[in-house]
């Protein structure tokens, strides 16, 4: 039987390894436990088309696969790509059957499922399991499939890079040197929110699956584009406050009291993520020393803590209670719509190797994510990625879409210090954070190329190593997009140039 190793435990992971059971001896590797994941930390919920579920619970809506494409491709600034988005869309409801299948809980009203509304969504389509717990909901139920299965589930075992021969990824190296060879490994490694001092994301999201692949000269795409999310809680740990809050009525105010949204956007607090990320921290600029405050007031503290449980326990812990006072929230690191380039199959530059969930980039979120299209794109991808195996063909040639690569210098300056992950953080906030400029981009190369990775001894040591290859790869991508655009804006180019509607490829040289 054929062997595939997926290195990630978050739902892309976990679903691509049940779907493969059966057909492959699978191994699941995971540098944590198998719950540590963005996914077991997501809020928000699933989108999907509820109308097209075979759950007999499925209320009809009205909704359609057409319009959750339309509004993925407008969150996507002109960027996401077409096809990816289609079957995204297309292929949710039967996904989201299939999770329920493997026991999660989805939120229900007289047994019929609830669906909430969050920004840049045209219908209620929003699934939720346990309020605002969804992908622990999600993390859980796939958790205990994964231990009825026959997967060989390896918890705190570090992978710090992949094993390739005569251009074929044959496996993966471990820390401590073992290496652990198969027929196919999936990176189903999750986001990089560590790049930023400011993130939602658990201090697992070190880019490691992306920070692999470009030292094995494997093609990126779009990695300046990252999602800040608006509405995190200005207190240690930056507890995400859902979207879902605002797509309940809460509102942002100033240090008035004033809501300022509106003069930011017609769709106010329910604008695109980026909009209102950067409507939020240009109020903050106007109120040096003062907070936004999100109202969630008028909604009661009852109904807030029923529906959104574990966000009221995170405020109750830094001593607000918001049924009564608006909280203080920030802009935080969230999601990165960049990756590992593939194609709607998992299938990368480099033949052997796949990739999955927020560690790849197929072009589904374009510039912006829509909310709530992440936890879906895991449950489908995670399933396509192992039909992808039956055709191992590397990536499809390089076309107007997709461009040939810029190349990324990932060569280090042996009489450099070790990169400083702290001052590492700082930089990329001050650099390549909400807002760029070329200056500051510039600047940031040379700082970056005045450091160097680290000797890998630990996990620690080869997280920072991610760390600093991707960083290099994100202010070199950043400083070639000279426009503005979804998650990407350069105070020095605020125009959106219809001419740069296409994506960006890097690959690193050393």
């Amino acid at each position: 039987m054929p062997s595939i190793i997926v290195v990630g435990s978050g739902v892309a992971g976990m679903t691509a390894a049940l779907e493969a059971v059966g057909s492959y001896d699978v191994t699941l590797l995971t540098k944590a436990t198998l719950a540590q994941s963005n996914t077991r930390y997501a809020q928000g919920g699933v989108a999907v088309v509820i109308d097209a579920m075979n759950d007999p619970g499925a209320p009809k809506l009205g909704d359609t696969i057409e319009s959750h494409v339309e509004d993925t491709l407008v969150a996507g600034a002109g960027l996401s790509d077409k096809d990816a988005v289609s079957i995204l869309c297309a292929e949710g409801p039967a996904a989201m059957d299939e999770l329920i299948e493997r026991g999660v809980k989805f939120d229900r009203h007289d047994g019929e499922l609830s669906h909430g509304l969050e920004a840049a969504h045209a219908y209620s389509r929003i699934l939720h399991a346990g309020g605002d717990a969804t992908g622990a909901g999600i993390a859980y139920a796939l958790i205990d499939r994964v231990r009825e299965s026959d997967i060989d589930a390896r918890v705190q075992t570090t992978v710090v890079d992949l094993v390739v021969e005569d251009g074929v990824c044959v496996g993966v190296k471990l820390l401590g040197g073992e290496e652990l060879r198969a027929d196919h490994v999936v990176l189903a490694t999750g986001g990089a929110g560590q790049l930023f001092p400011y993130s939602t994301n658990p201090a697992i999201a070190t880019a490691d699956g992306l920070g692999m692949a470009l030292r094995a000269g494997v093609v990126a795409a779009d990695l300046e584009f990252y999602q800040f999310h608006p509405t995190s809680l200005d207190a240690p740990g930056n507890f995400l406050v859902s979207e879902a809050v605002r797509g309940e009525g809460a509102t942002l105010i100033d240090a008035d009291g004033n809501r300022f949204m509106f003069d930011v956007h017609p769709d106010g607090e329910l604008a695109p993520r980026d909009v209102v990320a950067r409507g939020i921290a240009m109020q903050m600029a106007k109120q040096p020393g003062k907070p936004v405050r999100l109202d969630a007031t008028a909604l009661g503290a009852e109904f807030l803590a029923k529906r959104f449980p574990n966000i009221d326990a995170a405020c109750r812990a830094q001593g607000f209670d918001w049924g009564e006072v608006p909280i203080p929230v920030t802009p935080a690191a969230h999601y990165y719509m960049g990756g590992i380039r593939t194609d709607e199959w998992g299938r990368t530059s480099l033949p052997g190797l796949y990739a999955v969930g927020e560690a790849a980039c197929n072009g589904l979120h374009g510039a912006n994510r829509l909310a709530s299209n992440s936890l879906l794109e895991g449950a489908v991808y995670g399933t396509r990625v192992i039909e992808g195996l039956k055709d191992p063909q590397p990536v499809v040639p390089f076309d107007d879409e997709w461009p040939a690569p810029i190349a990324v210098d990932l060569l280090d300056d042996p009489e450099a210090d070790d990169v400083n992950r702290t001052d590492l953080q700082r930089l990329m906030w001050d650099a390549a954070g909400l807002a760029r400029n070329g200056d500051d981009l510039e600047a940031a190369i040379a700082e970056l190329k005045r450091c160097k990775a680290p000797t890998v001894n630990d996990a620690k040591s080869a997280e920072d190593a991610n760390l600093l290859v991707v960083a290099r790869a994100v202010v070199t991508s950043a400083l070639a997009r000279k426009e503005s655009r979804g998650g990407h804006y350069r105070t020095d180019i605020p125009e959106t140039d219809p001419a740069q509607a296409r994506h960006s490829s890097v690959v690193s040289h050393a």
